[in-house]
């Protein structure tokens, strides 16, 4: 997917589905707190520095979020399932 049809809501979005703080993405995208808190004070398409985008989403989508595209009834975000013990491996 492209970082472009990521919006700043479903950043928001995302964050509270994991039940992250703004300081937790921080931490566990490898930017700086005013880096998150600057991109998320805006509206519209996600921006930003590329790289900066980019460990945004790889750290949300490690945690099991998956972005989803506009479909017709929006884009959005949801947690993937886990994937059972004895299917891991």
């Amino acid at each position: 997917m492209s970082i472009l049809k990521v919006s700043i809501r479903q950043i928001k979005a995302a964050r509270a589905l994991l039940n992250w703080s703004q300081e937790q993405l921080a931490v566990a995208a490898g930017i700086s707190i005013p880096t998150v808190k600057r991109l998320e004070a805006q509206d519209g398409q996600l921006g930003g520095r590329e790289g900066t985008a980019t460990k945004i989403l790889n750290s949300m989508r490690a945690a099991g979020v998956e972005f989803i595209d506009e479909n017709g009834g929006g884009p959005g975000v949801r947690l993937r399932k886990p994937i059972p013990e004895e299917r891991k491996g």
